[in-house]
């Protein structure tokens, strides 16, 4: 998308009404948005959406229950590139991450048997995608009807990596022979070398959000049980904790957190870096948080009112789109649900929360 048609599409999006200092209980209608940063609507009326890539400027979106990738075009359509085959959604399992590298489309799915991650070559241009291929990249992954991670991102080593959940059995996380509560690191097969995976790091209940900032450095947000949610930095062959400790514990042999919630504040799913902080797109805290990527950690919230929250990435303008998930199961869905929201961050973003 050249600079001139964003501009003309970003003129001819709703804009939303911006309300400071509103909370996410502060809503009057289902799904009207009422934000502190100023946001527009990219597209409405998704399915139980789940992620967002871009190929290029083409955003890809991820429909967990239909097992469906549109690709959204300049004017807010979308459009069907593929449906996935053998995807079986049920609970929090389905269609869940996507990452793209070069022409390649990674997919990260439950089965009825396990999570697997699948490699597709994309095919064609914008407005007239498909998928070709499909090479099953690492598979064998504990499938649950909850806490399936889920979540796929390329670090700055060009290696992919991949979220696990806990797949409802908290010791699995514990244990350095199980895939469940982990993050893997992934070498993609290479002039036919095959995929190499290993475990990156270990403890984790259901991590859903991947970023690293420029100098590398790794952050990974994960679903707490009752008490806390967290945002941690990842060192590889780190533990942290589940089920051991929850939160900040202070116990020797596990990491804790850089920040913690109570899981009705965040219960934190996609994040991304973006011009200085961690970006997190919370569900049950129904805002988007920001977080300085250093001591002391400060926060900041913001775009409430859209209602549950599952991703967050970097457009190729320098915005932020933020994904809704009213229509997950557990939400309360608007006519127009679920939603792309491009939000323009406010310049004092990564100042504290009052």
């Amino acid at each position: 998308m050249g600079t001139g048609n964003r501009i003309r599409w970003a003129l001819s999006l709703l804009t939303l009404s911006l309300v400071a200092g509103c909370t996410a209980e502060d809503t009057a209608l289902p799904g009207a948005a009422t934000v502190e940063a100023g946001a527009t609507v990219v597209t409405s009326r998704l399915d139980a959406p789940w992620s967002i890539a871009f190929y290029g400027d083409t955003p890809l979106v991820s429909e967990r229950d239909s097992g469906r990738i549109l690709e959204v075009d300049d004017t807010g359509g979308t459009r069907e590139v593929a449906r996935i085959d053998g995807v079986l959604a049920r609970g929090e399992a389905g269609l869940l991450g996507l990452a793209v590298r070069g022409d390649e489309l990674y997919a990260y799915y439950s089965t009825d048997t396990d999570n697997r991650i699948e490699r597709f070559d994309i095919e064609g241009s914008a407005g007239g995608l498909s998928l070709s291929g499909g090479d099953i990249v690492f598979d064998g992954i504990p499938v649950a009807i909850n806490h399936n991670g889920g979540r796929l991102a390329f670090g700055p080593d060009g290696l992919l990596y991949a979220t696990t959940g806990d797949a409802a059995r908290p010791e699995s996380a514990q244990d350095p022979d199980s895939l469940s509560g982990k993050i893997l690191q992934i070498q993609p097969a290479q002039a036919g070398a095959p995929a190499r995976t290993r475990v990156y790091s270990m403890g984790h209940r259901n991590s859903q959000g991947l970023a690293w900032t420029p100098d590398g450095t790794m952050f990974a947000a994960e679903f707490g049980q009752d008490t806390w949610d967290e945002l941690n930095v990842i060192v590889e062959g780190g533990n942290y904790g589940w089920p051991v400790v929850e939160g900040i514990a202070g116990r020797e042999g596990f990491i804790d957190p850089v920040q913690q919630w109570t899981p009705g504040q965040a219960s934190p799913s996609g994040i991304a870096f973006h011009d200085g902080v961690i970006a997190i797109a919370n569900l049950r805290g129904q805002r988007l948080r920001t977080v300085a990527t250093s001591a002391p950690w400060t926060t900041t919230d913001t775009l409430a009112g859209a209602g549950r929250l599952r991703d967050v990435v970097v457009a190729p303008d320098g915005t932020l789109w933020v994904l809704t998930n009213n229509t997950d199961g557990r939400g309360r869905p608007s006519g127009s649900d679920d939603r792309i929201l491009r939000v323009q961050l406010s310049p004092d973003a990564a100042e504290p929360s009052r």
